[in-house]
């Protein structure tokens, strides 16, 4: 992962690139992307990035979906590089809050980033490999009574319904049940009920500090502090590894380098 510099957008003729990682294939809306890069190259020729135009999009998304609206700062330049191999930086939904906290720091993000940005999980979808070893190989068994047990059993149930094996990888299944498609505060209330849809989720309630995030906001009184919060932690996750200035290049198309 070579930082805020469009790298993810990249295609590899041998698949090596980090969109077809496996952290990474759920990802959806690349043509979109190039629909978007189109028009304004179309109406201002080689002066944004792909860079900052998956930062704008992905501010729009959230806002378009009820979340948080923030002023997203520009400038950031395109990369040519993208190896899959690199999205080992990506926290895991596997990770537990030591892995989590050791590779958010690597990115000069801190614990409150880590509690604010996991309720991005608030909006759209996962595939079952992401979280069926919790439904049937938690310690590495392989056998139904393998489970995670800081699982809430009803919320298990369910998603073994929709998830049956360890080797489906098509089903997807809604991050936030019942409100997917709105950023809203529901994702804390599921984690406090113990139904977070992935070890990392549910790692928030193991260290203090960020149970004690959740927990205050699980009750929903507190919306503009959650969405003020979110907004600075994006535009400091945005800052990570940004190419600026003479570095890297404007692309004329996102999953292409110029050269």
């Amino acid at each position: 992962m070579q930082g805020c510099d469009g790298s993810v957008l990249l295609d590899s003729a041998n698949k090596t690139a980090e969109k077809d990682a496996k952290p990474n294939q759920t990802l959806r809306g690349f043509d979109f992307v190039e629909k978007v890069k189109a028009a304004v190259e179309k109406a201002c020729p080689d002066t944004v990035s792909c860079a900052d135009i998956l930062a704008l999009m992905a501010r729009d998304a959230v806002w378009l979906s009820k979340g948080p609206f923030w002023e997203v700062p520009l400038g950031r330049r395109d990369g040519s590089v993208s190896i899959s191999n690199e999205t080992n930086q990506l926290p895991p939904p596997t990770a537990n809050f030591t892995v989590l906290t050791q590779l958010f720091a690597a990115k000069n993000l801190d614990s409150k980033d880590l509690v604010v940005l996991s309720a991005g999980h608030t909006i759209g979808t996962s595939h079952c490999f992401s979280f069926s070893d919790r439904l049937y190989n938690f310690t590495g068994r392989v056998n139904p009574t393998d489970i995670d047990p800081t699982l809430e059993p009803q919320y298990m149930a369910k998603l073994r319904n929709k998830c049956t094996s360890l080797n489906d990888n098509t089903t997807l299944v809604e991050m936030d049940p019942g409100s997917f498609r709105t950023f809203d505060l529901a994702y804390f209330k599921n984690v406090v009920k113990r139904r977070g849809l992935f070890h990392s989720d549910g790692a928030l309630l193991t260290n203090a500090f960020t149970r004690a995030y959740v927990e205050r906001h699980a009750g929903g009184s507190y919306k503009e502090e959650f969405f003020a919060d979110f907004a600075a932690s994006m535009i400091k996750m945005g800052n990570a590894d940004v190419l600026t200035g003479s570095q890297g290049e404007i692309r004329k198309k996102c999953n292409v380098p110029n050269h």
